[in-house]
C-alpha cells in the first residue's frame, strides 16, 4: 500500500474472507479472470445497482488481491445486488521502477477529490470507494461487504441507457434517462457521468513490486466524462444524449458503458447503470 504524498508503506494486509464468494484465489496475480458477462440495464433487472470505485497500480503489491476481491464481488455479489465496478488506476507510482499502461493523472486527481470530501489524509491504493460515500483499504474484504449492504439499502435514481448509434471506428453515441432523484439530492448539485471500462486487459510487469508477475485486470476505467446536470425537481433528473470517443486502441467486445449520478458537494452516488457496448 502506499500514500501519494509520503513514503512507501511496507505492511502485509489481512485479506478477511467473509463469506465463501469471496474467496481470493491463491495465484490471484497470475490468473486471468474468468469471461465478463454483459451487464444487463438497470431497468432490466430487479438488483440494486451499488457502484464500486477501486484505485489501484500494476506497481503496488497489494494491489493485485485487492483487485481479485473486486472481481469476485462483481462476479458473484450479494444476493438481490448488482456491483458495477470502477477499476482507476493511480499514476503515483510511476516513478517506482514500472509505469503503469493503464494509468491516469485524472484518476488520481478523482482518488484526491474523494480524500478532500469523504476522508482520509491522502490519497493510497488499494483504496475502495462504495456509492461516492464509504472509503477504506480495498482488500478489507468484511468492509466491503458492510458498505455495499449499507449502499444497496439507500434509495437509488432509476437510469437506463441505449445506444443510440455506433462508428465502428472511434465513437458512440447513447441516450440517458434518469428518474426522479433519490433521497435529499434537491439540496445540492447533481452531475451525470459516463464512464467507459475495458476487461481483459494485462500486464507483464518487468519491473518495480509486481516484476515477474502477470497482472489481469477487469473494467480498468478507460474513459470519464461529465454529461450534464440532473434536474432536482420533476419525474426526469435527465433526459440526455452522450457521445463517447473510443480509442482504436480498445477492444470494443470487452467495452461497457457506465453511468452514473453524483451529488457534487458530497460525493455521494445516487444512481448507476451499466450497459455492454453492442456494436
Amino acid at each position: 500500500m502506499k500514500n501519494s504524498s509520503g513514503p512507501i508503506i511496507k505492511a502485509a494486509l489481512v485479506i478477511l474472507i467473509f463469506c465463501a464468494a469471496f474467496v481470493l484465489p491463491a495465484n490471484a496475480q497470475s490468473q486471468p479472470p474468468a469471461p465478463s458477462q454483459a451487464p444487463a440495464p438497470a431497468a432490466n433487472s430487479t438488483a440494486k445497482p451499488v457502484l464500486v470505485e477501486l484505485f489501484t497500480s500494476e506497481g503496488c503489491s497489494d494491489c493485485p488481491p485487492a483487485e481479485a476481491i473486486a472481481v469476485k464481488m462483481e462476479k458473484q455479489p450479494l444476493s438481490g445486488i448488482d456491483l458495477i465496478v470502477l477499476e482507476e488506476h493511480v499514476d503515483y507510482w510511476n516513478h517506482d521502477g514500472w509505469v503503469d499502461p493503464y494509468s491516469s493523472v485524472e484518476w488520481t486527481a478523482r482518488q484526491r477529490e474523494y480524500v478532500s470530501k469523504v476522508g482520509g489524509n491522502s490519497p493510497y491504493s488499494p483504496e475502495m470507494v462504495v456509492d461516492g460515500e464509504t472509503q477504506f483499504v480495498g482488500s478489507n474484504g468484511r468492509a466491503a461487504q458492510q458498505a455495499i449492504e449499507k449502499a444497496a439499502s439507500q434509495p437509488e435514481t432509476n437510469i437506463t441507457i441505449s445506444e443510440a448509434s455506433a462508428d465502428p471506428k472511434d465513437s458512440a453515441d447513447f441516450k440517458i434517462t434518469a428518474g426522479k432523484l433519490a433521497g435529499d439530492a434537491s439540496a445540492h448539485d447533481v452531475e451525470v457521468w459516463i464512464a467507459v471500462t475495458e476487461d481483459g486487459l494485462h500486464s507483464s510487469v518487468s519491473a518495480g513490486e509486481n516484476a515477474g508477475h502477470t497482472l489481469y485486470h477487469s473494467a480498468v476505467l478507460r474513459y470519464l466524462h461529465k454529461v450534464g446536470a440532473a434536474q432536482s425537481s420533476g419525474d426526469a433528473a435527465f433526459t440526455g444524449d452522450a457521445h463517447v470517443k473510443l480509442s482504436s486502441k480498445w477492444n470494443r467486445q470487452n467495452l461497457n458503458v457506465v453511468v452514473f449520478l453524483q451529488d457534487k458537494k458530497t460525493l455521494k452516488v445516487l444512481g448507476v447503470a451499466s450497459a455492454k457496448l453492442t456494436s
